[in-house]
């Protein structure tokens, strides 16, 4: 029982410090098109949640709780500082014009616009708004100068990037696509939710043979999900993703009862396909709220790679333990007992917590 304690008290802080909101978008996608290099026409599109918009600028102007059109309609000034105002752009180290601005609720996100006049020279932008959120949100930049286009990554640590100028497309989305890898890394990590699900499967999950197939089930499932919604086949809503995160939490507390109540689990390769369905939902969510435009499949691409990586680390590191526990029948059905009855515990908890918003 000690050794059952022992290996229950790690989990127990993990859960515990989990978020019930493991999906959120921390990222803001911009993209900067100049038709001809030099030229003094620029275009910026920003895209973020209505979420990280709130925590910039109090943009719900009637304080429903929803963001509409009126709203940020009625927030143009506040964007226009809020938003505009601290990510200056310049270009040959002289500070670009700005000569209009607009912003549209879409359905997942909202959409800021705004053109610039600019001098010649090298286009350089500080975001200098990563310092009034919290750590961990980056910048993506996109960016088309005479048809080149490239992408780079901004953190409130190094919150200046330069505009890709022809030649240094190519370097760039190498480096874009490692930095969508190592994102879906870093959300896989971050989603205790889809950990506790892939421990609640490892502790029954029998030979290595039926975890590789439970595994692949899962991996499939959630990558055809996500693919489905990053490229707009299906749509996901603030509704919509709310009762994703119910339903993820459901198939915690599913598999947690099944592991204390059954003895045999042969269905459960299905069982974890159709779940794997409802978690990749869940990652789509991220990806839905970034309105990545033309950076999509770089993004989907290097993001699904991350996850799946993250996710191979994870049953590396806990399938040995499992192993080493199974082999100690007086420690197995103990240890299965207890973390199956915590793992129970938060799938209840985010539930609740998710079922009322």
């Amino acid at each position: 029982m000690w050794r059952t304690a022992r290996l229950a008290a790690p989990l127990a802080l993990l859960l515990v410090a989990g978020s019930a909101g493991a999906h959120d978008a921390d990222i803001l996608y911009a993209q900067l098109w100049r038709p001809e290099a030099g030229g003094a026409e620029v275009r910026e599109r920003i895209t973020l949640t209505a979420q990280t918009l709130a925590l910039l600028i109090p943009a719900d102007a009637d304080g429903d709780g929803v963001l509409t059109q009126a709203d940020v309609d009625a927030r143009a000034p506040a964007l226009a500082v809020g938003i505009w105002d601290a990510i200056p752009l310049s270009a040959g180290g002289r500070p670009c014009t700005r000569t209009g601005a607009t912003a549209l609720v879409r359905d997942t996100f909202v959409e800021l616009v705004a053109d610039f006049s600019c001098p010649p020279g090298e286009l350089r932008q500080r975001f200098s708004l990563l310092s009034l959120l919290p750590p961990g949100y980056k910048v993506v930049l996109g960016s088309s100068v005479q048809g080149e286009q490239g992408q780079r990554f901004a953190d409130a640590s190094q919150p200046t990037l330069v505009v890709s100028e022809p030649g240094q497309a190519e370097r760039e989305s190498v480096s874009g696509l490692l930095e969508w890898v190592a994102l879906g890394v870093t959300h896989i990590f971050a989603g205790v939710d889809h950990l506790a699900f892939l421990l609640a499967l490892l502790l029954v999950g029998g030979s290595f043979r039926r975890v590789l197939l439970l595994v692949t089930a899962f991996t499939v499932a959630h990558s055809l999900t996500l693919g489905a919604t990053a490229l707009g086949f299906i749509l996901l809503d603030e509704a919509r993703t709310r009762w994703v995160e119910a339903a993820i939490a459901a198939s915690i507390i599913w598999v947690a009862v099944e592991n204390l109540v059954l003895r045999e689990h042969r269905h459960r390769a299905v069982l974890t396909f159709l779940f794997g369905l409802v978690h990749g939902f869940g990652f789509a969510s991220v990806l839905s709220g970034y309105g990545l435009g033309d950076s999509v499949v770089t993004g989907l691409l290097g993001f699904n790679l991350g996850v799946e990586l993250g996710q191979a680390v994870v049953v590396a590191v806990l399938l040995p333990l499992v192993r080493l526990v199974q082999r100690r029948p007086r420690v197995h059905q103990p240890t299965v007992r207890a973390l199956s009855l915590l793992i129970l515990a938060a799938g209840g908890y985010w539930l609740f917590e998710r079922a009322l918003g």
